[in-house]
């Protein structure tokens, strides 16, 4: 019964691990950094910036809650073993 509570929990973390590295690299820069300073492209529109703004603001979301249950995740097969 143990290894089979400890098998779902792995399979669940690595679900999860995954989910966790393509939400994070789904998410844009925070900075265009020094290029996009230099050479000054805004070509953002106003409905391209509210998309892209409220895009972030989920995947930003879901991180956080996608890293808390992977966390929960780590603490169970902990307490598992």
């Amino acid at each position: 019964m143990l290894d089979t509570v400890r098998t779902i929990l792995i399979v669940l973390e690595v679900l999860f691990s995954v989910a966790l590295i393509v939400v994070v690299l789904l998410q844009s820069g925070k900075e265009s950094g020094l290029s996009g300073a230099i050479s000054g492209s805004n070509t953002d529109t106003y409905m391209g910036k509210s998309k892209s703004s409220s895009l972030d603001k989920k995947l930003a979301s879901s991180t956080k809650w996608i890293a808390l249950v992977w966390i929960l995740l780590t603490l169970a097969l902990n307490v598992v073993k």
